[in-house]
């Protein structure tokens, strides 16, 4: 079954090969290998990012993520939302189809914006690089304000949808 997205990006790339083919220098030729040297660098990632989202769909019973990250679960829900955000390692390729599973598995939309938001925002991983570039009082300002704004967006969102 093919969504939106699928088609947009099929579309797409079928606009770039031809006019990577209008071209007639071997564009055409260059994108395809280039296309297959990213994908044989992240295929282990993905495989890696797909088989956690299946052991977290069988794993994580409905329940239990209800209960902790649940519609209900309030502030602490929230909270435990923006933590878990900040600690997921990868980029969207991994988060988005962990996150999806969560959501699925029960997760209310508040602590999924929350979780979104706090990755985007505050993941662990990009601290060492901003401390390394921008020095302690940026890094610790932008997350004194960082902190607060994934469980607003969060609560927000639970409060209208």
């Amino acid at each position: 079954m093919m969504d939106w997205a699928t088609l947009a990006l099929g579309m797409l790339t079928a606009v770039l090969f031809a006019m990577a083919l209008r071209r007639g220098d071997g564009s055409h030729r260059r994108g395809v290998v280039m296309a297959w040297a990213a994908a044989r660098r992240t295929a282990v990632l993905l495989l890696l990012a797909f088989a956690i989202v299946g052991y977290v769909n069988v794993l994580a019973p409905q329940q239990l993520v209800q209960a902790w990250i649940g519609p209900n679960s309030g502030l602490r829900g929230l909270v435990l939302a923006e933590v878990i955000g900040m600690i997921l390692p990868g980029g969207p390729y991994a988060v988005f189809p962990l996150i999806a599973t969560l959501y699925a598995a029960g997760a209310g939309i508040g602590p999924a914006i929350t979780m979104i938001t706090s990755w985007t925002m505050l993941g662990l991983i990009s601290v060492s690089f901003e401390l390394s570039f921008m020095g302690w009082r940026f890094t610790l300002v932008r997350w004194g304000i960082g902190l607060v704004f994934p469980v607003l967006v969060g609560a927000v969102a639970q409060v209208v949808f």
